[in-house]
């Protein structure tokens, strides 16, 4: 872990773990799983606390449903131990691109690159 590395998990929260957390968890916390995009699931020996360590960005819709029921106390299995029944028409899960350069954008968006098409039905403005 370079000097940086270490100064932004002491003062950021957004690229990870911050330096509390990682000692709390090393400290207090039992993994208990892991997802498909390696973000780590833990709680506490007495299952008061559980938590999520993300495995980049820290992102909220990043935790996929599974999991979230888990975290939020609506399973007391995890994913792992007790996998969720999906239904066939449930889509997979996809954590919210807004603010991201692979967030949707609408067709004549100005975040498309492509120029708008001429328009021969309008003429611009243009003051004397």
């Amino acid at each position: 872990m370079g000097i940086l590395s270490s100064i932004n998990s002491v003062f950021t929260w957004w690229h990870g773990a911050t330096l509390n957390t990682k000692l709390f968890t090393r400290r207090k916390g039992v993994k208990v799983g892991e997802d498909a995009q390696g973000n780590s699931y833990y709680r506490t020996k007495d299952d008061s606390k559980r938590w999520v360590i993300f495995a980049g960005d820290v992102e909220a819709t990043r935790v996929n449903p599974d999991w979230h029921g888990w975290l939020h106390r609506t399973y007391d299995e995890t994913p792992d131990d007790k996998p969720l029944v999906h239904k066939d028409w449930e889509k997979p899960h996809q954590e919210n691109l807004s603010g991201t350069a692979m967030a949707y954008a609408p067709a004549g968006s100005i975040r498309k690159a492509a120029a708008p098409a001429a328009r021969s039905d309008y003429e611009a403005w243009v003051p004397e």
